[in-house]
């Protein structure tokens, strides 16, 4: 029969369960740290995309350009040649994907993680509710069908500029939000 009760530590040195919550309370932190640090990169992403609405916005198409010309040039469609080739400089109107990727830097960052969860957000402030966990990492098929959604939503006849710089304003919010509940996640000590 012992006298004492509980683990007897003979020196100073933690527990091996102790190191096991200690490494496991880091590992959380460092998670959290992260997506921290993703959320404000997605608020300024989102921040830039209102201001290239507001500098020109449109419908049916992705985005305009001026060429060497001088011609302005609808593109309905991205491809690789176009991204190679063409300064963020040209662009002069966007819808509101296109506003995202131009954000970004343009279409070679249209499938970086930073504009497709920045996707994820708008969508998500689009499509479901303030209460509602954003889904981060839905199938690319998943994915790319949000992408449409919202084209749909920025082509709907009557739509105007200052409903997709309110709707990048309520993706800002809940990324604030989403930051908030993740701070409050944190383990202590």
């Amino acid at each position: 029969m012992s006298l004492v009760e509980g683990p007897v530590v003979l020196t100073g040195r933690p527990s091996r369960r102790e190191r096991r919550r200690q490494r496991r309370a880091l590992r959380e932190r460092d998670r959290a740290s992260a997506k921290l640090a993703e959320l404000f990169r997605i608020d300024a992403l989102l921040t830039d995309a209102a201001h290239v609405v507001e500098r020109g916005w449109l419908q049916n198409g992705w985005f305009t350009y001026v060429d060497d010309g001088g011609v302005r040039v609808l593109v309905t469609g991205c491809s690789p040649r176009i991204a190679r080739r063409l300064s963020p400089e040209q662009v002069t109107a966007t819808c509101l994907v296109g506003a995202i990727v131009h954000a970004a830097g343009g279409p070679s960052e249209a499938s970086s993680q930073l504009v497709q969860r920045s996707i994820d957000l708008t969508w998500h402030a689009t499509f479901r509710g303030a209460r509602e966990r954003v889904r981060w990492c839905p199938s690319s098929t998943e994915r790319a069908g949000h992408v449409m959604d919202l084209v749909r939503w920025n082509d709907s006849p009557g739509r105007t500029p200052g409903e997709v710089v309110a709707l990048l304003a309520r993706a800002r919010a809940l990324g604030r939000a989403e930051g908030e509940r993740t701070r409050a996640g944190l383990p202590t000590g």
